[in-house]
Formats: C-alpha cells, sequence, structure tokens
C-alpha cells in the first residue's frame, strides 16, 4: 500500500523530476539566501548550469556549523511574514540549529510523514500514540500531522510520563506507538514492573527513530513488546522525521522520499561522491523546501544507499540502518568504533540486557574502552544465592558465572569490532533510562 505515486515512479521518470526540482531549489536559494550566493559563487557555479540532476556535484555543501554562523535566521529564503513554524535542534554545544517552515512546508511534512505511516501498515483505523517530544524538536509534531493525515486517531502523549504512557495504551487501545527504541525498551520495563502483560496491550507496530538502533535491539523491542518494529529516519535542518522509513513488507532498508530529498553518498574525507552500494557519510538537498532549502547538506550520518526496487513495489532508493554519526565514531588505539557496533555484539548474549554505557578513558598514551552493561533478571535469580544484594561495589563480578559471560563479550568484540575492551557487568535497572535519546558514550579523554 502506497500514500501517492510518486513512491514508484520509474527511475528515468524520478531523474526528469528530481532535475526539475533541484533546479528550482539552486535558483531560489541563489537569489534570496546570502549565504548561498556566496558559496555558489566561490565554486564557481550559477543556477543556470544545474540542467540535471547529475549536476548537483557542481554544487557547494553545507554543513551544520553553517547554520550555527547564520543563526538565527540567516538561511531563511522567504521573508518573516511568509514563516509559519519555527523549530530548532536542541544540539550539545553553543547555539542550536533553527530551522523555518511556510505553509507549503508544513504540507509537505505531513505528507511526507503520511507516507511513513502508510510504509509502517498504519491506516485510519488505527489509534497513534505518539510518545516523540513535542515542542522545538520536531519529532512530535512531526508525527502528529503525518498521522492526521492518514486520518488516524492520534493521542498527542510526547515524551515521558512512562505510567501513564502505559495506561493510555490500555485505556484508549492504541495500535501505533511513535518514539525512540530506548524509550520502547523502557516502557517494556516499567510495565513489567507494574505487572502489565504486552500480550494484553494491542499494540501492533512501531514507528522508532531520533537515535542509532540495531537490528539486535529490533528484534528485542519486536520479542517483547509484541509488534513490529519499523525504523524511520529524519533531522531537522532537511525537514524533521519523514526523509525516510522502512516498509512493513519487507523492513530491509528505509525508503527515502527522494522525489523531495536528493540523497548522496560522500567519502567524508575528500568529499568524493560514492557509487550505490558503497558506505559513507550522507548528503541531503532538500530540493522542495521553501522557507529553508539546504543544498547537499552533510548529515554526517554513515549509511549506504540501494536503488532496486522493492518487494513492496516503491522504486525509491533505500538507504541501509544509520551505522552511526561520523562525529560519534571512537578512535580507540586506532581502531574506529562506533557505538552501535557494540551494541550488535552486546546483544548476541542472551545474559545481558539492551542496556549499556561505554566509557572511554586514557591512561598515559593509550585510551582504554569500558563496556558497562546490565545482566538479565535470569542471570541474577542464578546468582541469587551468591549475591545478596543489588548495591554495585558488592556485585560479585568475580563469581564463575559472570566471568565467563564477561569473557565472551570482550572475545567477541575483539574477532567482531578488533578492539579490546573492558566489561562491567551490573544489576538489572543499574544504569539510567532515558525517556527521549539515550546517552551511550563517556568520554572521559582529555580534551
Amino acid at each position: 500500500m502506497h500514500w501517492n505515486k510518486e513512491e514508484s515512479l520509474t527511475r528515468p521518470e524520478l531523474a526528469k523530476l528530481q532535475g526539475e526540482r533541484l533546479a528550482k531549489a539552486s535558483e531560489r536559494v541563489y537569489a534570496r539566501v546570502p549565504f548561498y550566493k556566496k558559496a555558489f559563487d566561490a565554486k564557481g557555479v550559477k543556477p543556470s548550469d544545474i540542467k540535471d540532476v547529475r549536476d548537483i556535484a557542481k554544487l557547494p555543501f553545507t554543513k551544520k556549523s553553517d547554520l550555527r554562523d547564520n543563526y538565527p535566521f540567516g538561511l531563511f529564503a522567504e521573508p518573516q511574514e511568509e514563516i509559519v513554524r519555527i523549530h530548532a535542534s536542541s544540539g550539545t554545544t553553543g547555539k542550536p540549529t533553527v530551522v523555518a517552515y511556510n505553509r507549503n512546508d508544513i504540507s509537505l511534512w505531513a505528507q511526507v510523514m503520511a507516507r511513513t505511516f502508510t510504509c509502517a501498515g498504519a491506516t485510519k483505523k488505527d489509534v497513534v500514540q505518539n510518545a516523540y517530544g513535542y515542542g522545538l524538536f520536531t519529532g512530535g509534531l512531526g508525527a502528529h500531522y503525518g498521522a492526521e493525515a492518514i486520518g488516524a486517531s492520534v493521542i498527542p502523549m510526547s515524551g515521558g510520563n512512562t505510567q501513564k504512557q502505559i495506561m493510555i495504551m490500555q485505556d484508549f487501545g492504541s495500535t501505533v506507538i511513535c518514539c525512540t527504541p530506548s524509550f520502547a525498551l523502557y516502557l517494556y520495563d516499567v510495565a513489567v514492573d507494574m505487572k502489565i502483560n504486552f500480550d494484553t496491550i494491542k499494540l501492533r507496530v512501531g514507528l522508532f527513530g531520533a537515535e542509532p538502533w540495531t537490528d539486535e535491539m529490533r528484534r528485542e523491542i519486536e520479542e517483547r513488546l509484541r509488534i513490529k518494529a519499523i525504523d524511520i529516519y529524519g533531522l531537522s535542518e532537511i525537514i524533521g522525521p519523514g526523509v525516510s522509513s522502512e516498509c512493513i513488507e519487507a523492513q530491509s532498508g528505509l525508503h527515502i522520499n527522494e522525489d523531495h530529498f536528493y540523497p548522496e553518498i560522500i567519502d567524508s574525507a575528500t568529499g568524493e561522491q560514492l557509487p550505490y552500494g558503497s558506505e559513507g557519510e550522507l548528503v541531503i538537498t532538500s530540493m522542495s523546501r521553501e522557507a529553508m532549502p539546504l543544498i547537499r547538506y552533510r548529515t554526517g550520518d554513515i549509511t549506504s544507499l540501494n536503488p532496486e526496487k522493492c518487494v513492496c513495489g516503491r522504486t525509491t532508493v533505500r538507504m541501509k540502518r544509520i551505522r552511526g554519526r561520523a562525529d560519534d565514531m571512537l578512535i580507540i588505539r586506532g581502531v574506529n568504533v562506533f557505538p552501535s557496533q557494540v551494541e550488535s555484539v552486546l546483544l548476541r548474549s542472551k545474559e545481558v540486557a539492551p542496556h549499556y554505557i561505554i566509557e572511554v578513558s586514557r591512561k598515559g598514551r593509550m585510551d582504554d574502552m569500558n563496556v558497562r552493561v546490565e545482566v538479565t533478571q535470569d542471570v541474577m535469580d542464578k546468582l541469587a544465592a551468591k549475591v545478596l544484594t543489588t548495591d554495585l561495589k558488592a556485585f560479585a563480578q568475580e563469581e564463575e558465572e559472570l566471568l565467563k559471560i564477561k569473557r565472551e563479550i570482550q572475545k567477541n568484540i575483539k574477532d567482531i569490532i578488533g578492539v579490546n575492551t573492558d566489561i562491567t557487568l551490573v544489576p538489572p535497572s543499574s544504569i539510567q533510562r532515558s525517556e527521549g535519546k539515550a546517552k551511550r558514550v563517556i568520554d572521559n579523554r582529555p580534551k
């Protein structure tokens, strides 16, 4: 089931549409945004040079720092009186990145999110519990308008209030949940504490995004919540959620709405375009946005693209699940390590839970990595005769059962990722849960 015909255009039809929209976006930003006029001129390119989508390689890149340097409204391509919505990403340092929408942009956003929900198998018969945060974060309102566009009943829960989320699921008969994958697992933990069985809840599908997650975590979520877990992707700089999503038929790569958001994969170091199938940094051009189109925006996300037609019938290119961010990559003793790789290895072990923290420190000139991960309640029960407290300091790290688990994880990380690491096993519920984006890495190395 598709939302509209653009999702199944032939590749030549799609390329023609992309070329027209890219040319129009180039003209808009060159005429209206001083930053882009300067950037185009520095590259020696004019909007009239863009005659085909392949000409995109002639255009300059846009980086997150460019948004911050032009804070707050320097990249707007519409006058203030045409701006009907302003969002901003929280960011971890410095000023937030600000994004703007006019009325046409809001309509576009609703339409691409309607595609996302349709991709996930949602219809007007569904009750959508939206646990993405509302406010400056784009997740909540983006999902909200998309769900309304398909005619579903929307519960605007926002994040947090975990026990109330579960009560509403039960009482309102929610069939679709929208939240981060880490919050989905937290909902499960709280439901267990409340002695509620997810078999009694009507949820059938979840749309999860806003943080990297693995296929192993997908299996955990699907098994525990008894649902289909659909990966969705977006970023506020481009539009918010709605850039791409998995289809429920295949769950094999995320269909990019590339009639509106043109994707490229580049070598992060050189900026060179890479062919389909190559892993690299995802670059997106928002060709249909009016208030704030971005040209060749470097997302920092690491993935690859697959142009083959999907079994669901969609012809749009599919992006592989995000492996991590270029700026999230840790370099430990010369080895590139993404948190998602560590998570994938951890979840191979049935003795640990999907709750972990990676701590990086420096001893002398050498970097050390320690992974703190919770054991399951089953492991705790087996150790009950020996471990009489859940106090972390008294947790029996040298018990034979725990040593076996630690050694197996250490071996798997070494074999699969290629780095030596310490493993600290901790009792269930020891690691702080997140009601939004989970914090997975603590880097204690000197800056």
